[in-house]
């Protein structure tokens, strides 16, 4: 096929026309060797519990941000962040590098000196669940603070204010939870809690965007917000993620310790935003020395790229696709499991929740007569995908016995997590015929147990 216009030469063909010829072979690229219509065979084909959906609007912003060159922070960046700020109505979006660099730059924002009195020091104390993600609860580590791990409730998978505030100590600086499976926590009270006692709140949300608590956003009742942009989530630039605040101070943090800890904020390419690039003194450096060269904060390399962007902003434009067909699929399996009360505990939110689900939740009851090895091998061999919820009870993997941490209270229902429970997917990529599918095959195993 050609590659230039069959009506001009390509010395007569301007930059603009160029790329549009190639965004246009992207795009007829996709038809001819991407665009696979949706095949199901029960019992042959695979339902994976997540992926990536995209078509030629994904591969052609990237394509674009290719030809541009500009490899680091750049238009697409920059668009992308000021449609996440719209999107959770928050004041700054700052990109990184994935989901659990966005939790690690989070609470490392937390130790800025310029937050003065209100920065954590190491040997603090932060409130989380024992139920979790390892990256959610990782920095607190890596920061040199100390987590006060606390239980949740089986149904919705979070912990409940109460054991929030009961969980507060004298040192006791800040709560990190994560809106589990999109399951929005209370984050209204917990919110409340965190204020009366002057503790930052970090609300993770990487599994929930687009879910509401009284018609609010999650992610703005917090300081600060994480979203992940992992192929498995609600959309994807492949490694990706954000952290989200509405306060300027620590939205100057986030961003130094994302930038190699620098005290500069001129975006990449750019000089002297401040008008007095070479007129500052700092710590112990000589007067004048380039702003650009000093660190306020012992910082990382977390940054996104531009084609990463690129590919964000054209997922954005399904956003509210995608989450309509998660919430069916939810429905979905809700309906047609909720007739196996005495064999499974289904999911529920708390009043005033709006779920945007990652997945569907399902756990074993104790009295059931069977196992979740039992059910979650039988799927899998029916090519049904299955997860556990994540990490199960943190306390128990290998990673962390040793380590500097505090449980308050019991963990009950984590172990439950650890032993009962398993998710399966609700992405849009699941078909009518395959959540049929599904759910035929579970009720199968229940009808037989």
């Amino acid at each position: 096929m050609p590659t230039i216009s069959e009506n001009m030469s390509a010395d007569a063909m301007t930059e603009s026309e160029s790329r549009k010829e190639i965004l246009e072979k992207v795009r007829e690229f996709y038809i001819r060797f991407r665009k696979a219509p949706q095949k199901f065979e029960r019992g042959k084909g695979k339902v994976p519990y997540a992926g990536r959906i995209y078509n030629e609007t994904e591969m052609q912003n990237a394509v674009d941000a290719c030809l541009d060159f500009w490899l680091t922070y750049g238009r697409y960046c920059e668009k992308f962040e000021a449609e996440l700020s719209k999107l959770f109505d928050v004041k700054y979006c700052s990109l990184t590098n994935s989901g659990s660099s966005a939790n690690l730059l989070a609470v490392s924002a937390l130790t800025s000196k310029s937050l003065g009195d209100l920065r954590l020091k190491r040997g603090d104390k932060i409130i989380t669940t024992a139920a979790s993600f390892p990256t959610t609860v990782n920095p607190i580590f890596q920061n040199g603070f100390i987590p006060r791990f606390i239980d949740i409730e089986i149904e919705t998978y979070n912990p409940s204010p109460k054991m929030v505030e009961a969980a507060i100590d004298e040192k006791t600086k800040a709560i990190i939870l994560a809106h589990t499976l999109g399951n929005p926590f209370d984050a209204e009270k917990i919110a409340e809690i965190a204020k009366e006692n002057g503790l930052f709140l970090i609300e993770d949300c990487c599994d929930a965007i687009g879910s509401t608590l009284n018609n609010k956003n999650v992610g703005t009742f917090g300081d600060i917000a994480t979203v992940s942009f992992y192929p498995a989530h609600h959309i994807t630039t492949g490694e990706g993620g954000a952290v989200l605040t509405s306060n300027p101070l620590l939205k100057k943090s986030i961003e130094s310790f994302r930038d190699w800890g620098r005290d500069c904020w001129c975006p990449p390419g750019k000089d002297n935003s401040c008008a007095r690039r070479f007129g500052w003194k700092l710590g112990e450096l000589p007067y004048g020395y380039d702003h650009k060269y000093i660190y306020s904060n012992i910082g990382y390399n977390l940054k996104m790229l531009e084609m990463q962007a690129a590919i964000g902003l054209a997922q954005l434009g399904k956003l509210s696709e995608f989450i309509q067909k998660r919430k069916d699929n939810y429905s979905f399996f809700l309906s047609r499991f909720s007739k196996f009360p005495s064999k499974l505990v289904m999911p529920k939110t708390i009043q005033g929740a709006e779920i945007s689900p990652f997945g569907f939740p399902i756990t074993i009851a104790r009295d059931a007569g069977f196992g979740r090895n039992e059910i979650v091998t039988y799927l899998e061999s029916k090519g049904i995908a299955t997860r556990m919820l994540f990490g199960g009870n943190l306390t128990k993997q290998p990673a962390y016995l040793g380590e500097n941490f505090e449980v308050v209270g019991n963990l009950t229902n984590s172990d439950m997590i650890m032993t009962n429970t398993f998710w399966i997917g609700v992405y849009p990529g699941i078909t009518e015929e395959m959540r049929k599918y599904i759910a035929e095959e579970i009720e199968a195993f229940l009808e037989r147990h």
